[in-house]
């Protein structure tokens, strides 16, 4: 029997309740769809319906046309090309064509905190150049010893290109950073901009090629009500992840106008994140803390997000993440039934 309007929002509530907290997102994914459909919607056939892999949680690409995001660099170097700022400033001492190899290091520690380390990335230098450096040659000689010592055979075969990372992401471009953990005091979770200078490690996500419009949905009081309900948790703090929380989020069908409304307020939450220079994203946004220009500019993004998603922010989070789920159950609708039908047409040919 198809439940009433008030029926699914009682539910909803009770849903929620239920999965706060909950942090093992592979283990729990498939639960976590079987709850959400027959609980809240509820659809007595979605056991079935995940066993065939109609709904798929943990997703490879995003749902709707947005850039992807993936994961920071993953150096297994046992911590020798990474510096605290007195280190590398040591080392250049000792070396000073070291210099020019060293590039900004964000993890989500660092770039919550804006104190980031430093990476000594030498895959660009010649083996001329990399000779003539003898502090960095014994940095590689490690490293390259490190690994070949390893348990896992693809950590040994990684010995032998030592100057390179296990996981490389070097976006050519500006990029977002999402850190992949944030305290659950935080109304939003704190993303930023980076250059392509600096680097970044496994612990945040990066969207290359990402502009101020997605950073607005992504920094909004909408997508944070999302993200509450379906993220992992570490201990409690919220445990942003690409294939669950990211990819999974039905973004707005908005129009150019819109679109270029919530540039705008993006672009001001950067500006009143700029009146304090000196403070860390830890400081501003802090609930008691967090400056009132960066909490209005933060408000007047929320409303035009909700705008473009014709959803009322009178709502509580829990209702706003509600009308978020039928929209990913449209969306997701839509591609099978597209999907299907291209299927029939290829069987005709």
């Amino acid at each position: 029997m198809e439940k009433s309007t008030r029926e699914i929002q009682q539910a909803a509530k009770a849903f929620v309740k239920k999965w706060q907290g909950r942090g093992k997102e592979k283990q729990d994914d498939k639960t976590f769809w079987e709850d959400l459909l027959e609980d809240v919607f509820g659809m007595p056939k979605a056991r079935n319906e995940i066993a065939e892999d109609h709904f798929i949680w943990n997703r490879g690409t995003p749902l709707c046309s947005v850039p992807e995001m993936g994961i920071g660099n993953k150096p297994i170097d046992d911590g020798n090309y990474l510096f605290t700022e007195q280190e590398k400033n040591l080392f250049i001492a000792k070396e000073p064509a070291s210099e020019p190899y060293f590039h900004p290091w964000y993890g989500a520690d660092e770039f919550i905190n804006r104190r980031p380390r430093y990476c000594l990335w030498l895959s660009d230098c010649t083996a001329t150049e990399l000779n003539a450096m003898p502090q960095c040659k014994k940095r590689v000689q490690a490293v390259m010893d490190y690994r070949s010592k390893s348990r896992s055979p693809q950590t040994r075969e990684l010995a032998l290109t030592p100057r390179r990372f296990h996981v490389e992401n070097m976006p050519k471009g500006n990029y977002i950073i999402v850190p992949s953990t944030s305290s659950e005091r935080r109304r939003y979770v704190p993303m930023g901009f980076m250059e392509p200078s600096a680097m970044s490690s496994n612990g945040v996500l990066l969207i290359p090629d990402a502009s101020l419009y997605h950073f607005g949905v992504l920094e909004s009081r909408i997508h944070m009500a999302w993200m509450r309900v379906v993220c992992g948790r570490l201990e409690m703090r919220y445990r942003y992840s690409a294939g669950i929380v990211y990819n999974n989020f039905p973004w707005p069908d908005a129009t150019e106008e819109q679109k270029a409304a919530i540039e705008q307020t993006a672009n001001r939450i950067l500006e009143a994140r700029a009146l304090e220079p000196e403070a860390s994203l830890a400081d501003l946004y802090d609930p008691v803390s967090m400056p009132t220009p960066l909490v209005v500019a933060h408000r007047d993004n929320d409303r035009v997000v909700a705008d473009a998603f014709q959803i009322d922010l009178q709502l509580p989070d829990e209702e706003i993440a509600l009308e978020l789920m039928r929209r990913y159950e449209r969306i997701v609708t839509h591609k099978r039934r597209k999907n299907k039908s291209c299927k029939h047409q290829q069987i005709k040919r």
